[in-house]
């Protein structure tokens, strides 16, 4: 009798504790992406009055694990220093920096986690769900994103090379980026125009 449940027992976990780990398994094989940071950028663009005024971060640190044959295991993470600003402005820039704005002694980082990866509408779109930490305020967030293809490095042995573009709207107030008088938006708009153009690597 004990070996009867013994048997049964078997039969019912160890296929269970052997899917388990195949998913596990599945959540790791997504492709590890690295960015190539000289063909890449962070651009965004905000209104100054009435005019667009366009900036990037020039540095930044990002997870890529992506896979469109295995978005279970796919996942994307981005952290980028606020201090990086760059606005063509050296004083401009260090105003951003200060309290009224991003608080970059306080909250030196930005930065985005994803919790899935799901299949967009469009052919070769994407969306990495997760959420967005700017200053201390973390929201939910999708990112959306474009695989633009993916091909055979020319120049590197057993390399892959893949472009990625991704478009987005935020508000900054939504993220208290602008405090006091700068909270209004009469002088600096809300909306924060995004755009990421990333090229990536990888091994075969």
């Amino acid at each position: 009798m004990k070996r009867a449940i013994l048997f049964l027992a078997a039969f019912i976990f160890i296929p269970a504790l052997l899917v388990a780990e195949n998913d596990t398994n599945d959540k790791k094989d997504a492709t590890p992406w690295t960015i190539d940071t000289s063909h890449s950028a962070i651009n965004f663009s905000i209104r100054h009055f009435f005019t667009p005024v366009d900036g990037l971060f020039d540095e930044y640190d990002a997870e890529v694990y992506f896979d469109p044959a295995n978005l279970e295991g796919s996942s994307i993470s981005v952290t980028i220093p606020v201090t990086s600003i760059n606005t063509r402005n050296e004083r401009r820039d260090g105003h951003l920096q200060s309290e009224d704005f991003f608080n970059a002694e306080t909250w030196p980082s930005m930065q985005f986690v994803s919790s899935e990866v799901v299949a967009g509408e469009g052919e070769n779109e994407f969306i990495a769900k997760g959420e967005l930490t700017i200053r201390d305020v973390t929201e939910p967030f999708e990112l959306p994103f474009r695989l633009l293809g993916v091909m055979d490095h020319p120049f590197q042995e057993n390399m892959l090379v893949a472009g990625i573009v991704s478009e987005f709207q935020l508000l900054r107030n939504d993220f208290g980026v602008g405090t006091g008088d700068w909270a209004a938006t009469a002088v600096v708009g809300d909306e924060v125009k995004v755009r990421l153009n990333l090229e990536l690597t990888a091994s075969k």
